[in-house]
């Protein structure tokens, strides 16, 4: 299973023809880890929630920060990765398209797979859990779904467990990498609406 998922996902993301976003306007680059556990035994990606304070407080994200002046934004998202839950090793395989936060980043989702060896820990400082959540629920019916928001604008829904209902900007990353690296389709997620709480 391992080596056919990794064949997969490097084929389908070879293929993808990334969009980029200019960095202009006061905007800072960011860059996530999609990460990618267990491929030889049980897929899962990397899901965190953020602890209840600071930026973000209380949100499902990917591991992920700023990218510092000079750095590439898989180094970035590697570095961030082993500061936030100590992804010590992983085999970059490439990004999807930048998305532009309600907050002014500029995010490149990075895809990854984590080294068989690696054994994660979150920073308390930073996060408040870790979950792992198999690819297949990823790609199951039904996933994403749309609902309307108080003032009637659709927003995309995750809902990956009961108790784990995930928004864009982070949804809308796990289904274009659901879409492009698992299915081989191409779809674009960067107009997609942010709930005013990933605004904050």
């Amino acid at each position: 299973m391992g080596d056919e998922l990794r064949s997969l996902v490097r084929s389908n993301l070879r293929r993808f023809e990334r969009r980029r976003i200019r960095l202009t306007g006061g905007r800072r680059r960011a860059a996530v880890a999609i990460a990618l556990l267990d491929a030889d035994t049980n897929p899962a990606i990397l899901i965190i929630k953020r602890v209840n304070r600071g930026r973000h407080a209380g949100q499902w994200a990917f591991p992920g920060g700023v990218v510092e002046p000079g750095e590439r934004a898989a180094t970035a998202a590697l570095r961030e990765a082993f500061e936030e839950v100590g992804l010590e090793r992983a085999d970059v395989v490439g990004p999807l398209d930048d998305i532009l936060t309600g907050t002014g980043f500029i995010i490149t989702p990075v895809v990854m797979f984590a080294a068989t060896t690696s054994r994660l820990r979150r920073n308390a400082d930073e996060v408040h859990s870790l979950h792992r959540v198999g690819l297949t629920r990823l790609v199951a019916a039904g996933m994403p779904r749309w609902v309307r928001d108080d003032s009637g604008h659709e927003l995309l829904q995750y809902p990956l467990r009961h108790d784990m209902v995930v928004y864009a900007p982070t949804g809308a990353i796990l289904w274009q990498f659901a879409e492009v690296a698992l299915r081989g389709r191409t779809i674009r997620v960067a107009d997609l609406r942010q709930p005013a709480f990933a605004m904050q």
